[in-house]
């Protein structure tokens, strides 16, 4: 079962290794609080997560810009819940929530064992279609940037994962071969196929055990990597 060949680990972030929903939601709490927006915290992000992955495939796919994403994610999610919020109360909130954002650093279970683990036997990095001003933050605030050899986001290419040219970049920059790379993300379209149209391996961490259905590498916990590598 382990993958024989490897030298160069290519992670995602937000929800492969930094647990995205959570700090997510912790984050709006704060700023809720500090603009006393009075909505059910609960309701709210049962709207808002299936709506914020809308955009972001929709940004993905350079169909809107970032502006864009931020501030009509916030929006949609607002009349979801028949709350009233002005233009300017949702612009506060988008700029707090990417301000606070990255002040929580939960990471999925297993994160760190498995890059301490992984570091002695693989050169780490990390290939991000995150917002470039705030990728370094989580991963300094959280610990975990010292494990990872680049770090590649997709503000600094000009493209977003599955785009070959933003794997094309991580690997040339550590002269890396699509070969004897491997990548592990959350998103079939975005991580897993953009790195097999690249030649790539990949592992698709499954987190939310959701039922798909595709013949390739698959882990539910970041532990089974171990499996693999």
């Amino acid at each position: 079962m382990k993958i024989n060949g490897i030298k160069d680990v290519f992670f995602d972030l937000d929800h492969t290794l930094w647990d995205f929903d959570k700090n997510s939601a912790l984050t709006f709490d704060k700023i809720f609080k500090i603009h006393n927006v009075a909505v059910d915290l609960d309701e709210f992000l049962s709207h808002y997560e299936p709506i914020n992955l809308n955009y972001w495939k929709l940004y993905r796919d350079e169909k809107i810009d970032k502006e864009y994403l931020r501030y009509h994610r916030l929006n949609d999610s607002f009349k979801k819940i028949s709350f009233q919020a002005d233009p300017t109360l949702i612009n506060k909130l988008s700029v707090d929530y990417i301000t606070y954002l990255s002040s929580f650093n939960y990471l999925f279970s297993d994160a760190l064992d498995v890059l301490s683990y992984l570091q002695p036997k693989y050169q780490l990095h990390i290939i991000t279609n995150g917002f470039q001003e705030i990728q370094e933050s989580k991963l300094r605030n959280s610990n975990i940037y010292h494990f990872f050899k680049s770090v590649t986001d997709s503000e600094q290419v000009g493209v977003k994962k599955p785009n070959p040219k933003i794997f094309h970049h991580a690997l040339s920059k550590v002269n890396a071969n699509p070969e004897t790379s491997i990548m592990i993300g959350d998103n079939m379209e975005a991580d897993i196929q953009g790195a097999i149209n690249f030649g790539m391996e990949a592992i698709h961490f499954n987190y939310l055990k959701t039922t798909m259905e595709h013949s390739g590498k698959q882990i539910n916990n970041l532990n089974e990597l171990k499996l693999f590598l």
